[in-house]
């Protein structure tokens, strides 16, 4: 039988693919509270799918600047309460958004399709074993524990993405499952956020599809001056901007209103 993450990424052939964005959190700078209980869940993962979402991304940690990280015990239950149901619930693939190495071997266990780790397979060491066992794609994005203006980041992230590529690959984790995502808004500064979002193209050599995470960021509250949910134009820019670029996998708040530029995006450049 064919894997849903197999299912899911075969459509790069024909089109850009989007992620949902799924925070059963109380904390996250967009969406905190709206989504813990298992009813609401269902119900947001059900909208996003109907409006064209390709890929649900479920996450129980707010990652969000200045956060506070949650014991594993707490994730776990705040995954409990809703998880289950969801893979039971929508045939659509689901991705577990965790750093977590026993996290993501729970998830796997229910069925999901996708491992989103936003430090790189870096910050648990079982982590690439664990995504290796369960035979599940991987987001593999750049992450980096301080903002340093007078970083190179290009090199920066080459460095890190071949420490996880390297680690990803002694676990046996295939390369047709991997995504990388270059971490906007993670470890960074807006000019090195922009930088990197206009330099895309580096990373193409790596011949892995690239996810971009812009949906609603402070990056771009600061540059158009609206608060978190008055952000989707600027969001849409970024995107189809980052598209431009090189990316093929986004992930947003917004469903339908990125599906319908995608369409008109896509349809452009595959003339």
């Amino acid at each position: 039988m064919e894997h849903k993450f197999d299912r899911f990424i075969g459509q790069l052939r024909e089109r850009s693919l989007i992620m949902g964005i799924l925070n059963v959190t109380p904390d996250s700078f967009s969406d905190g509270g709206k989504f813990q209980s298992r009813d609401a869940a269902l119900a947001q993962a059900q909208k996003l799918v109907a409006e064209g979402a390709d890929v649900i991304d479920i996450g129980a940690e707010s990652t969000r600047p200045g956060h506070t990280p949650v014991p594993q015990d707490v994730e776990l239950a705040r995954l409990a309460t809703v998880l289950p149901a969801l893979v039971q619930a929508i045939d659509t693939p689901i991705s577990i958004d965790t750093s977590k190495a026993a996290v993501a071997r729970y998830a796997i266990s229910t069925g999901v399709a996708i491992v989103n780790d936003v430090w790189g397979l870096q910050k648990d060491p079982a982590m690439a074993d664990t995504v290796a066992e369960g035979g599940t794609g991987v987001v593999i994005m750049h992450n980096c524990a301080d903002v340093d203006p007078n970083r190179d980041v290009l090199s920066h992230m080459r460095r890190f993405l071949d420490h996880s590529l390297a680690l990803a690959d002694k676990a046996g984790i295939p390369r047709e499952r991997i995504i990388l995502d270059p971490g906007i808004g993670f470890g960074k500064t807006k000019e090195q956020n922009i930088f990197v979002l206009h330099r895309l193209e580096y990373f193409l050599d790596y011949g892995l599809p690239l996810l971009v995470g812009i949906s609603r960021k402070s990056l771009l509250g600061a540059m158009v001056g609206s608060e978190v949910e008055s952000r989707l134009a600027a969001t849409l820019a970024a995107n189809l901007a980052a598209a431009a670029h090189g990316a093929s996998i986004f992930r947003v708040h917004d469903a339908a209103a990125h599906v319908a530029a995608f369409k008109v995006f896509d349809a452009i450049q595959h003339a």
